[in-house]
């Protein structure tokens, strides 16, 4: 159990210590949570910390269920077993592309990504559930040109360590619980987090500056 995002981001930073300094290292968050928890892993490690936004397409009156994911060029990453075809999570996805573009438009204020070309890239989130959305993350930072791909989260359900581990190098996680139901079990308080915090979090790290 979790207190909070920064203290499950104190925690993992313990499981990711070898790469404390390592100038080819990058810590990557996704929105929102997850640049909470990359932020104390980035500023324990002395790493850079940057975003990479890649948003789950919820299933039709359950948007809670994720049938893919969409990454930040806007592409998709299905979920096999939800049974949507294509053009239909291309239709769906349609939104999802739009709030990842403003996403990425608030976050970067124009800024360009750090370059991953060779880099050690740590992909970091709050807890992962299905994997969807970090897979379609982790493509996106393969195909950036990272040398190496870390997938990092306080937790991760079994499954879906299974399937992210087709698509990271590694995956570095504190708790692998049997009983995986949602995220937030694990966490004593796990609000919402604003896009103000993050934007705090990213200034801490040079965003925002001229």
């Amino acid at each position: 159990m979790f207190r909070d995002r920064r203290d499950a981001g104190r925690r993992l930073a313990e499981e990711l210590v070898r790469y404390s300094g390592d100038e080819a290292a990058v810590v990557l968050g996704i929105p929102r949570g997850g640049v909470v928890v990359g932020g104390e892993v980035a500023r324990l490690l002395d790493l850079p910390l940057d975003v990479v936004i890649a948003s789950k397409i919820g299933a039709p009156g359950n948007p809670e269920y994720a049938i893919g994911a969409v990454d930040p060029d806007g592409r998709v990453t299905p979920n096999p077993d939800a049974g949507y075809e294509l053009p239909e999570l291309e239709h769906l996805a349609r939104p999802v592309r739009e709030r990842t573009g403003r996403r990425i438009e608030l976050y970067r204020g124009g800024l360009e990504p750090l370059d991953l070309e060779g880099a050690t890239a740590i992909v970091v989130d709050d807890g992962i559930a299905t994997g969807l959305t970090a897979v379609a993350a982790l493509r996106y930072v393969r195909a950036l040109g990272a040398a190496r791909v870390v997938l990092a989260a306080p937790v991760i359900s079994a499954s879906a360590v299974r399937a992210v581990s087709e698509y990271a190098d590694e995956v570095v996680v504190v708790e692998t619980p049997d009983i995986f139901y949602a995220v937030g079990q694990f966490y004593r308080t796990f609000g919402q987090t604003s896009d103000d915090e993050v934007l705090e979090i990213l200034g801490e790290f040079g965003y925002g500056e001229e």
